[in-house]
């Protein structure tokens, strides 16, 4: 049975439709690093989903969470897993990364909808950082997280679920 974080770290995954704060502990990711229009047919952000998936398949977890990966699977077991989905799948998986994050301090929200329509949400998150004495912060190694809780390649953009996750300080 795959580990589904959504029963195991709720407050990190099953955020509400308002703002939030939480502090987000170090874990390790499967990461693609890249930017793109996630409606081009064909493009860089549908073809990095599809690595991500190839990977977490491979390490036989459940694609209904984010593609985070539970403390017992290695760096080794990562290398193994890219080999083997790029093997067995004919696709290209060296984008993938094995990453270790420590979020830290961040504001989270429940985004539904297609992505197209995050920005609205983004700036919910933006207000309730400003009304609540923090401060977006944002630089090269604190990052905008998305947390797909649904496969785009297969749920409607209006039932697609995904944690929008941004760092903040205090002011």
């Amino acid at each position: 049975m795959a580990f589904d974080f959504k029963k195991e770290y709720k407050e990190f995954y099953m955020s509400k439709s308002v703002p939030e704060i939480v502090t987000v502990p170090k874990a390790n990711y499967i990461a693609v690093r890249g930017m793109g229009d996630p409606n081009q047919e064909g493009g860089a952000y549908q073809s990095a989903v599809s690595i991500l998936y190839a990977v977490a398949y491979t390490l036989k977890m459940s694609y209904k969470t984010e593609i985070r990966l539970p403390e017992f699977v290695t760096k080794k077991d990562f290398d193994w897993a890219v080999e083997e989905a790029a093997r067995k799948k004919k696709l290209d998986c060296s984008l993938a990364e094995f990453l270790t994050i420590e979020e830290g301090l961040c504001v989270q929200i429940m985004h539904i909808g297609p992505f197209d329509h995050e920005p609205s949400t983004v700036a919910l998150m933006d207000q309730y950082i400003a009304e609540n004495g923090y401060a977006n912060d944002m630089n090269e190694t604190r990052l905008h997280h998305e947390i797909y809780l649904s496969d785009a390649r297969k749920v409607a953009p209006e039932k697609q679920k995904t944690v929008i996750r941004h760092p903040i300080r205090t002011q």
